[in-house]
C-alpha cells in the first residue's frame, strides 16, 4: 500500500480541473497528520469557485491540520488574491517533520499563480505531482494530459517529478472503473518519462487483478463532493 510518508516535504499538486487534485491533497494531509507529522495545506487555486481547499478548512483544523488559503475565500467572494502567508509558506526554512501541500488551481491558468514563487522554490527540494484522471473531459487521451502538463510546466517555470492516477467517479467508482484508467496512468508516466508515484483506490472498493504494484495503490477517502 503506497504512504504519503514518501512525499518530500514540500509537495505541489497540479493537474486539469476536476482531476481530484484537493481530494488528493486532503487524503495526503490526514493520513500525514495521523502519522504523527505537522502538516500545512496551501490553497493555490485563485481561479474555481468550487473544489478548493480552503472550503474544507473546518475539516482540516479539526484534525489540526493549518490551512493557508487565498485572502477572501471561504467567503461569498470569488476574487481571491494570494497574501503574506501563502508567499510565507514557500520561504519558511526546512523544518524537520512538518509537510507542506501546495493545491494549485487547474491546468495552466490556474497555475499561473504558483509561477509567482518558482524563484523560492527552485532553491528549496520538492516534489511537483501532476494528476491525471482518465475520466475527465479534455484529457481522455494521454497526448491531451501530457499537453496539459507541458502548459504547466511552461507557465510556472517549473517541472513535475511524477504522476498520480486518480481515475475515478467519486461514489460511484468501481473496480472497473479503477481498471479502465489503470493502463492510462501507466502510460502517461511512460511517455511523460516520469514515474508512476501512485495510483488511487477509494477505501472500501476491492479490486483484484490490477497490474500496478501493491505499493502504488493509494486507498483514499472521498471528501469532496459535489456541490450540486
Amino acid at each position: 500500500m503506497y504512504s504519503p510518508l514518501t512525499l518530500k516535504p514540500l509537495t505541489i499538486i497540479v493537474g486539469h480541473y476536476g482531476v481530484g487534485k484537493t481530494n488528493l491533497t486532503l487524503n495526503f494531509a490526514h493520513d500525514l497528520k495521523n502519522a504523527g507529522h505537522d502538516v500545512t495545506v496551501v490553497d493555490l487555486d485563485i481561479v474555481n469557485p468550487y473544489f478548493r481547499s480552503s472550503d474544507y478548512a473546518q475539516l482540516l483544523e479539526s484534525a489540526g491540520i493549518d490551512i493557508i488559503a487565498p485572502t477572501y475565500a471561504r467567503t461569498t467572494l470569488d476574487t481571491p488574491s494570494l497574501g503574506a502567508a501563502t508567499a510565507g509558506a514557500f520561504e519558511q526554512t526546512e523544518d524537520a517533520g512538518r509537510y507542506t501541500l501546495i493545491d494549485v488551481g487547474g491546468d495552466d491558468a490556474g497555475a499561473t499563480a504558483l509561477g509567482r514563487f518558482r524563484h523560492q522554490l527552485k532553491s528549496r527540494e520538492y516534489d511537483m505531482l501532476y494528476v491525471v484522471n482518465a475520466n475527465r473531459n479534455l484529457t481522455q487521451s494521454v497526448d491531451e494530459a501530457l499537453e496539459v502538463l507541458a502548459e504547466i510546466e511552461a507557465v510556472t517555470g517549473l517541472q513535475a517529478t511524477g504522476i498520480i492516477n486518480n481515475t475515478h467517479l467519486q461514489v460511484e467508482t468501481t473496480c472497473e472503473t479503477i481498471k479502465a484508467g489503470e493502463l492510462f496512468g501507466q502510460q502517461c508516466a511512460k511517455q511523460s518519462g516520469l514515474p508512476l508515484v501512485c495510483m488511487t483506490v477509494p477505501a472500501g472498493v476491492e479490486c483484484e487483478g490490477l497490474s500496478t504494484p501493491e505499493a502504488l495503490r493509494y486507498p483514499t477517502k472521498i471528501y469532496v463532493k459535489q456541490p450540486w
